[in-house]
């Protein structure tokens, strides 16, 4: 055996595991002995964990509220102010100079500058940054360049009124916050998440802020509500003021392009258009949506074209991708910020007070600072002016024996004048006013001197009047930086009421739905059974058994309801227009009773009784009309004694619909033989009434909004658009109105419109008067050349039109035109008649003229058969009123 086999077995134990040497004895006896330091967990976790917490809040992710910055993006634009020469500088460049200040690393500054600029408000870009549109990312650091925007340093920066505070390091100086004058942190908007606590401030738009603000300074009320740079559509009816609980919905703005044809071109905020695509692309894998294609055109503007199939609605399609995908997204805001050093909740509203009150307190100090240099600036020059005007210079020349007697024969020289000054002549005044070179005294100008002195002090008056009327000052410095930085700044994003959509009316029937009868199974895995019809995988299933039992249950691949399926259907919830006509017999003997009714919205999975619920009660006869049909039946009695008449018939138009829970009418005490139909019924309902809830531009039948009558199948919607243009559409609920149309009413063929127009070609107004043809599709009823525009449509019977004119019409009296005088009915094509020769200042309808339409030549010959002479005016009276006069 070796040596280092000898050695090797020494530190073994016996069970061939490693021996403990005197060293490590050593170390753990000093880690676990009676003198060593211990610390309980829970307290170091404790302390710990709040010191990061708060460094995290206050250091990171929340920004302050004073000049609506988070640390890291302070830091960059300090950096940026360092290094501004006019020039861009590298961004490389700029993430290292800010790591002098901020210390966490080139990532997380590039990252937060690269965010910075895509807001475009501080930062002028040059290269490649992205593109927040399409989600695209920016070049490196080293390929792109950026400086400071002139509304960056206009409002961000001044040292005179910077708080200053020492970098990470001690090596450096930052600022504690940047004294901005805007309200920036509303303008830009921010999101972070620190622990246990974040922050979300939406934009809003940078002139309705400015407004804000001034109508805060005029103690006027004001609102404010999010505007976001992708643009979209946004209903902010549950904005909250930004606070915690609030909500508000974002749509992408979706038009309309052709039948089978969508287009997107704005976005929901934060979301880009391949984000977007991939919820359009999984609701169209899941069934949701039904489309044929997408191209993605974006590039400067978002364009996002969808192709449908032909046998889909481009409406209910509209619908869906707001139902199913983040073409409608919800965001819900949480404003916090950093004020006195704490974590605070605010409102927007109380953020953009904040933030004007330190405004004026930011040009408060700037005007003092300003009036305690112009002092200063008075002081010396009358101090010079003096000096050398009364030739006290000439105590220099003379022969003194030290410096200090000849500042005190200065400073002697001085004092017939020193009630002039408003503070006093200190030793450091004289000794900077000897130490101008001898060569100024033959070259100073005393009428100069006078000017820059009087200069001074109508700048201090003016100064003095800005400090005492500061409100004014501070209204007029908004209105300056929004004259000078509001163009292109308008608002992007459209508010308006958003109407619920209901997915299960817009859902694609990606599913089909079969039924077993007998055995009482139904459900869309039931391939080899009885097709019902197709559904989608979010529809309900209404199910009638023969007992009288019936169920609402979810569509499922296969569910038991109960043997003996009688009827079984797609549900509709607040369906009143599905009537249920139900003869059943009462009990095993009891009496045969017939009700007709509507379910319109019960439990699901529980179960209900369309009968009186009595024990062996069955269903004899049932028919579900989706338009409130009523059939009429021939019903044969079993023979019985004394029984004569055994065919009787059953017209349920005659019997009124009633609840679903109502127990129905007798119908005969005698038992049936068969039920036959005789006759299929029409609708009992009536025509649809339908009203246009004019907030958000959707038909419904809930009395919301304008009445605009009672449709029968066949009727029409007249859409008049502010273009000149128009066309009918069905009065389906899913019908979408864009372009803010100015006439949605029922159409009449009838009816005569009158129009005024400019023709672009002839430089005219014309005037015509109408009826619409029947067309789907868009048609202008104005001059097509490009600058001709629509002015004013109306519907009165005898309208009139008032002109005003200008230029060297000016004073020429405004004209009146009687429109039914003036020209005759004609078609929408028809080019009308020019109105007048002369410059126009406006055209507008006023009110009618009242008149009295001529009966026509039948009305005319009814009236004198049936009633004489007395009753035309009675027959003219009626055809106005059948005209809406």
């Amino acid at each position: 055996m070796s040596l280092d086999d000898f050695e090797a077995d020494e530190l073994l134990n016996e069970d061939n595991t490693r021996k403990t040497t005197p060293d490590e004895h050593a170390r753990i006896a000093k880690i676990t002995g009676d003198n060593s330091k211990k610390v309980h967990l829970s307290g170091m976790y404790k302390s710990w964990f709040l010191d990061y917490a708060s460094y995290v809040i206050l250091e990171r992710a929340v920004p302050h509220l004073d000049d609506g910055l988070k640390p890291v993006q302070r830091r960059i634009l300090h950096s940026m102010k360092r290094l501004d020469d006019g020039r861009y500088n590298k961004v490389a460049n700029i993430i290292g100079h800010t790591m002098q200040f901020h210390p966490h690393g080139d990532a997380s500054i590039g990252d937060a500058l690269v965010q910075l600029g895509q807001k475009e408000l501080l930062i002028d870009q040059q290269g490649n940054w992205g593109n927040i549109l399409t989600g695209d990312s920016a070049a490196a650091p080293r390929y792109i360049e950026a400086r400071l925007s002139k509304f960056a340093l206009d409002i961000a920066f001044n040292v005179k009124t910077t708080e200053w505070m020492l970098s990470y390091d001690g090596r450096n100086q930052e600022p504690v916050t940047l004294p901005m004058k805007f309200p920036l942190l509303l303008a830009q908007g921010v999101e972070g998440i620190a622990v246990g606590l974040a922050s979300k401030i939406l934009p809003h738009n940078f002139n309705e802020l400015i407004d804000a603000a001034i109508a805060y300074l005029k103690e006027h009320d004001f609102e404010l509500y999010p505007d976001f740079i992708t643009g979209g559509h946004a209903d902010c009816t549950r904005y909250n003021d930004g606070l915690r609980g609030g909500a508000i919905k974002v749509r992408a703005k979706i038009q309309k392009i052709d039948r089978k044809t969508l287009s997107i071109t704005e976005l929901p905020f934060g979301k880009t258009t391949s984000s977007l695509i991939d919820t359009i692309v999984k609701a169209n894998d899941k069934g949701k949506i039904k489309i044929k294609k997408i191209d993605d055109n974006t590039s400067q503007n978002v364009e996002i074209l969808i192709h449908l199939p032909t046998d889909v609605s481009p409406d209910v399609t509209i619908d869906a991708l707001y139902a199913f995908t983040d073409c409608e997204i919800s965001i819900s805001p949480n404003s916090c910020v950093i004020y006195q050093d704490k974590p605070r909740f605010m409102g927007v509203k109380d953020l953009l007070k904040a933030s004007v009150d330190h405004t004026k307190f930011l040009l408060t100090w700037e005007l003092k600072n300003r009036l305690d240099e112009l002092e200063e600036d008075w002081h010396f020059s009358s101090l010079e002016k003096i000096f050398f005007e009364k030739r006290i210079y000439r105590e220099l020349e003379k022969d003194t024996e030290t410096w200090e007697n000849v500042i005190d024969a200065i400073e002697k020289g001085f004092d017939p004048y020193r009630k002039l000054f408003t503070r006093e002549i200190t030793r450091e005044d004289l000794l900077k006013l000897t130490e101008k070179p001898v060569r100024k005294i033959s070259k100073f100008d005393i009428k100069k001197a006078d000017e820059h002195i009087k200069a001074v002090v109508d700048e201090i008056a003016e100064v003095k009047n800005h400090l005492s009327n500061i409100v004014p000052y501070t209204i007029n410095y908004y209105q300056q930086i929004k004259k000078k930085h509001g163009k292109g700044k308008e608002r992007k994003t459209e508010l308006r009421s958003f109407d619920t959509i209901e997915a299960t009316k817009v859902v694609v029937a990606n599913e089909k739905l079969y039924v077993n009868r007998e055995e009482g199974f139904f459900g869309t895995g039931l391939k080899k059974d009885e097709f019902v019809c197709d559904c989608s995988d979010i529809d309900d299933v209404i199910v009638f058994l023969k007992s009288g039992k019936y169920f609402i249950s979810k569509v499922q691949d296969k569910a038991f309801v109960g043997k003996d399926i009688l009827h079984i259907a797609v549900f509709k919830k607040n369906d009143q227009r599905t009537i249920y006509n139900v003869v059943y017999r009462d009990g095993r003997n009891g009496s045969i009773m017939m009700k007709r009714c509507a379910i319109t919205g019960i439990t699901r999975d529980k179960e209900y009784d369309i009968s009186k619920g009595t024990e062996g009660s069955s269903i004899l006869y049932m028919s579900a009309n989706p338009n409130g049909e009523a059939e009429v039946l021939k019903v044969f009695l079993k023979p019985k004694p004394r029984l004569r008449n055994l065919i009787i018939e059953l017209d349920f138009s005659q019997l009124a619909i009633k609840g679903r829970s109502s127990m129905g009418n007798i119908f005969t005490r005698y038992a049936i033989h068969k039920i036959q139909l005789k006759e299929r019924g029409v609708s009992t309902l009536g025509g649809h009434k339908i009203w246009l809830d004019e907030d958000v531009l959707r038909l419904n039948s809930d009395s919301r909004g304008k009445y605009l009558g009672e449709f029968q199948e066949g009727d029409k919607i007249l859409v008049v658009n502010g273009d000149g243009t128009y066309y009918l559409t069905g009065f389906d609920f899913s019908v979408r109105f864009e372009n803010s149309p100015i006439i949605i009413e029922k159409y009449d063929a009838d009816k005569v419109f009158s129009a005024v127009y400019f023709d672009g070609e002839q430089d005219f107004y014309y005037l015509k008067r109408f009826v619409f043809e029947p067309t789907e599709k868009p048609q202008s009823f104005i001059a097509e050349e490009t600058d001709s525009r629509f002015i004013a449509i109306c519907d009165d019977d005898f309208p009139c039109l008032e002109i005003t004119f200008k230029g060297k019409h000016a004073k020429k009296d405004p004209e009146q035109v009687d429109v039914y005088e003036f020209i005759a009915v004609k078609g929408y094509k028809a080019k009308g008649k020019r109105l007048t020769t002369n410059e126009v200042k406006a055209i507008a309808f006023i009110e009618p003229l009242q008149k009295e339409l001529p009966p026509s030549e039948d009305e005319e010959e009814g009236d004198f058969e049936e009633n004489g002479d007395d009753n035309t005016d009675d027959s003219a009276s009626a055809t106005q009123m059948e005209l809406g006069i």
